[in-house]
C-alpha cells in the first residue's frame, strides 16, 4: 500500500490542527505509520507459511492458521490508521467548502468584502466539524483495540497453540514464528494508538476550554460596552419598534 498518498493529503491538516492535533499527526506518521511500513509489515510477510504444526494431514495447517488468526494483524493495523485519519479530512472538506463560499461571495459584492475573516479560524460550524473529528477518530481508536483484544484474546502472542479442528486426525500442536518479536511490536502499535486517544481527549478538552474562555471574553466585552453607551442599546430597541 502507498502510504505517501495518504501522507500528502494530512498535511494539509497540519495547518487547521491545534498544537495536540500537531503532535497527534507526528506521532501517526512517525510511531505508527513508519513503523509499520519498515519494520512490522516484514515481520508478518508469510505468517502463515511459517506456522507450523506437527502433522501431515493436509489442509489441517491452513483450517488452524484461520481458527487462530481470522484477520493478520498488519490488515487490522492498516484498516486502523485508515479509519483514524480519514476523519481528520472533514476539517479540510469544511474549510473548502468555506474558501468556495467566500469567493462567490467576492465575485458577487467585490474583493474587498469577506464572509469570513479567516476561512480555517475554528469557530461557528467548523468548531463543531473539528470536535466531531476527534470523537469519532477516538471511537475508531477504541474500537479497533477491543477488535484486537477481542479477536487474539490478549495483545501477548503465544509460542504454542493445540487445535483439534476437522480435518486435524487429534489434537496437534502448532507453532507460531517469531512470537516475542510479534508481541513486542503488537504492545508497541497499541502503546502508539493509545497514546493518539489520550491526544484526542486533551485536544478535547483544549478545545472547549479555548471557546468558554472565548465566549467568556465576548460577553465581558458586550458587558463593558453596555456600561460604556446605555443608550445605544435603547435607540435600537425604539428603532425596531418603529420599524
Amino acid at each position: 500500500m502507498d502510504w505517501k498518498f495518504l501522507q500528502g493529503l494530512l498535511s494539509g491538516v497540519n495547518k487547521y490542527s491545534t498544537a495536540f492535533g500537531r503532535i497527534w499527526l507526528s506521532v501517526v506518521f512517525v510511531f505508527r505509520v513508519l513503523v509499520f511500513v519498515v519494520a512490522a509489515e516484514r515481520v508478518w510477510i508469510d505468517d502463515q507459511g511459517h506456522f507450523d504444526c506437527n502433522t501431515r494431514q493436509p489442509g489441517c495447517t491452513n483450517i488452524c492458521y484461520d481458527y487462530f488468526f481470522p484477520v493478520s494483524h498488519i490488515r487490522l493495523w492498516a484498516l486502523q490508521l485508515i479509519f483514524v485519519t480519514c476523519p481528520s479530512f472533514m476539517v479540510v472538506l469544511h474549510v473548502a467548502y468555506r474558501q468556495e463560499r467566500e469567493r462567490k461571495y467576492q465575485a458577487k459584492h467585490g474583493e474587498s468584502a469577506h464572509l469570513y475573516d479567516n476561512p480555517g479560524q475554528k469557530h461557528g460550524g467548523l468548531w463543531w466539524t473539528y470536535l466531531m473529528s476527534l470523537f469519532v477518530k477516538t471511537t475508531f481508536e477504541i474500537t479497533f483495540l477491543y477488535l484486537l483484544h477481542y479477536i487474539y484474546d490478549s495483545f501477548k502472542l503465544p509460542r504454542k497453540v493445540q487445535c483439534d479442528i476437522s480435518p486435524c486426525p487429534n489434537l496437534v500442536d502448532c507453532y507460531i514464528s517469531r512470537p516475542t518479536e510479534k508481541t513486542i511490536f503488537t504492545y508497541f502499535m497499541v502503546g502508539a494508538s493509545v497514546l493518539c486517544v489520550l491526544l484526542n481527549i486533551c485536544e478535547v478538552f483544549y478545545l472547549i476550554a479555548a471557546r468558554v474562555v472565548n465566549l467568556k471574553h465576548r460577553g465581558t466585552i458586550h458587558t463593558l460596552t453596555r456600561k460604556s453607551h446605555p443608550g445605544v442599546e435603547c435607540d435600537a430597541f425604539n428603532s425596531s419598534l418603529a420599524s
